[in-house]
């Protein structure tokens, strides 16, 4: 078959401008809501949320393409090519419609990420090309069996369940089978698991590569037989493989290629961050403000996931404002909930964390505004109450409440000294 027949006569050429509207239309909100700015990654996994939608498209268009050869009875002639042959000009149509589908999505997401020339993250693209060859083959393998009229939509509803219900589930392995826990990559410090992509690769090939079998040897027992062996082999791998993973597949970025610059304190900050040397400046500033009410200042900051022995967390968008960097500092200065409160233990100190919190971001620097809509009213109002006695109160009202928030049995003193708050 010609390749401009095969186009001019492919579902996949009627079905495309709808799935490019249903693209940009009905998804492109949440194709750019949730990307970090100038990250690829980021980006690339969160084009992945449109991947449901265009495997279904894909497994739709394919399973009407399977049942018009079967209609025509091509298979039944005795043709001088490959069963193959016949099939891969066919369903190239529907492969591309679903590339053009996903690359619509990949330039939303890369466009609100704002990420500039690079490369996508490779290992998603792989993940995302196996899961629509998978879904086109396993559609066009129904569209053989079925006729055209429920071929289509029973293909275009199982395909969508397959790869959009498991990410509901709470058995986390399922969803990395089909790529579902990817639209979550990424924060600026963490990147997509290898697991993850090893284990969506094995799934999809083994699936591609049993419907290759039922095409090449026209379903016969025992290619059924291997195409079961294949596909429960490749599941089995697969599911092994993500065992361990939770419902986000991330891991922490290697700290490697953080650019430091500085001492006292040493400031370091991911290439992707938009203006560094403002950031540097505010941050200093930022730090003068804390020594200046008393507080030892950092002398490390960091944007790293974890931060080494000594470092503080730099709590910072990759494309901060420069109010940004009050709150950025001092959040990595407040403490985590102890172990125990995290078990259920009684944490009387909780009700301490706004409070301080809010003191800390106001005494760092950060609006008065921002701080409100942060904490709460209440909690900025008794925060700029602390803020207006002498240092030697305030530091001690900060530090016999930080002490409290880092035990379960210790009560929080929010009263001023002196005062009846």
């Amino acid at each position: 078959m010609l390749l401009r027949t095969a186009i001019r006569s492919s579902a996949a050429t009627i079905l495309l401008p709808f799935l490019m509207g249903f693209v940009f239309v009905a998804l492109g909100d949440d194709l750019s809501a949730w990307v970090t700015f100038h990250y690829w990654p980021s980006a690339t996994g969160s084009s992945t949320f449109a991947l449901p939608f265009v495997a279904a498209a894909c497994a739709a268009a394919a399973a009407w393409e399977g049942a018009r050869l079967h209609r025509g009875r091509v298979f039944d002639q005795a043709p001088a090519r490959s069963q193959l042959a016949i099939t891969a000009p066919v369903l190239a149509p529907v492969a591309v419609m679903g590339l053009l589908g996903m690359l619509a999505a990949l330039l939303m997401s890369a466009t609100a990420a704002d990420v500039g020339l690079g490369i996508p993250q490779f290992g998603i693209v792989l993940v995302v090309v196996g899961v629509l060859a998978a879904n086109t083959l396993v559609g066009y393998i129904v569209g053989r069996v079925l006729p055209g009229v429920l071929a289509a939509p029973l293909a275009l509803i199982g395909s969508f369940f397959v790869n959009a219900y498991p990410s509901s589930w709470s058995i986390y392995w399922l969803r990395h089978l089909v790529g579902g826990g990817l639209d979550s990559c990424c924060s600026v410090d963490t990147t997509v698991d290898s697991r993850a992509l090893l284990s969506a690769g094995v799934f999809t090939t083994a699936v591609c590569l049993a419907v290759v079998i039922l095409i090449q040897r026209r379903g016969s027992a025992t290619a059924l037989v291997a195409a079961v062996v294949v596909s429960v082999g490749g599941f089995g791998a697969g599911a092994y493989i993500a065992r361990d993973l939770s419902a986000e597949p991330l891991q922490a970025r290697s700290p490697e290629v953080l650019i430091c610059e500085g001492t006292q304190p040493r400031i370091c900050l991911w290439p992707e961050v938009a203006d560094r040397a403002m950031v540097q400046r505010e941050t200093r500033e930022t730090v003068k403000r804390l020594e200046r009410a008393g507080l030892q200042a950092p002398q490390t900051l960091t944007m790293a996931a974890r931060p080494e022995t000594g470092a503080v967390k730099l709590g910072i968008p990759t494309d901060p404002r420069a109010g940004d960097i009050p709150g950025g500092v001092a959040s990595g200065l407040l403490p985590e909930p102890p172990a125990c409160a995290l078990e259920g233990e009684p944490y009387p100190a909780g009700e301490a964390g706004a409070p301080v919190a809010a003191w800390l971001y106001a005494t760092a620097g950060a609006p008065a505004d921002s701080v409100a809509g942060r904490f709460g009213q209440q909690e900025a109002a008794l925060a700029q109450k602390v803020m207006k006695q002498p240092r030697d109160v305030q530091l001690d009202w900060y530090q016999r409440n930080m002490s409290a928030m880092r035990h379960c049995g210790k009560q929080p003193q929010l009263n001023i000294a002196g005062s009846a708050t």
